[in-house]
């Protein structure tokens, strides 16, 4: 980092925004397998928040990758960089006094503790989607497992490259035989009861 870089305060503070928003910041960070639920379910929480009037925003993996992160590929290295930037946007995102949604597979556990390490201890709630290999390659949204078996794709999670999963998330979420209302409900409660929605 260049010498002549400087961090600028801001006047208004991140207590001021989220006092504003009449809630807690934090980054709701979904991890799982590819078509473990990731997506649906945040999208199902951000509605939930938005009926509660809450302050939110989703990132979602292939839409930053379609701007922010366009000229990443899937190595372990890309994939890293790829965390490391959703990580300071999210950052950017609680500082703003928002609840930040980011569904990421993210399959490396010091990724995920490196963005934790970004936010203070309380603001970053792990949400681990575990769905069951074989039924995330039943569900195959986007075609993708298939092509992955045939070798099409390289570096792909779960079968190519490998998926570390959380030792210790605050929400794990079991998505087999569960609707996405109750999986979304379970993240609701959670909020609800750490008093992030009426701070």
């Amino acid at each position: 980092m260049s010498e002549n870089i400087v961090w600028h305060a801001h006047e208004v503070s991140k207590k001021e925004r989220s006092m504003l928003k009449a809630q807690k910041p934090c980054v709701l960070w979904f991890t799982g397998l590819s078509g473990s639920g990731k997506s649906t379910i945040a999208n199902a929480v951000e509605s939930k928040l938005l009926e509660l009037k809450k302050h939110t925003y989703l990132l979602d993996g292939d839409n930053i990758r379609m701007g922010l992160n366009k000229g990443l590929g899937f190595s372990d290295e890309e994939r890293v960089e790829n965390i490391r930037r959703i990580g300071e946007v999210a950052k950017l995102f609680v500082d703003s006094g928002s609840i930040v949604l980011s569904a990421f597979i993210s399959p490396f556990i010091s990724d995920r503790v490196q963005v934790r390490g970004l936010v203070q201890s309380d603001e970053f709630i792990e949400i681990f989607i575990d769905a069951p290999l074989e039924v995330c390659e039943e569900r195959d949204p986007k075609g993708l497992y298939k092509k992955a078996r045939k070798g099409e794709i390289a570096n792909f999670t779960g079968i190519s490259s490998p998926y570390e999963a959380p030792e210790n998330a605050e929400i794990v979420i079991k998505n087999s035989g569960i609707s996405v209302g109750d999986a979304a409900d379970m993240v609701i409660k959670y909020l609800q009861e750490k008093g992030y929605l009426d701070a």
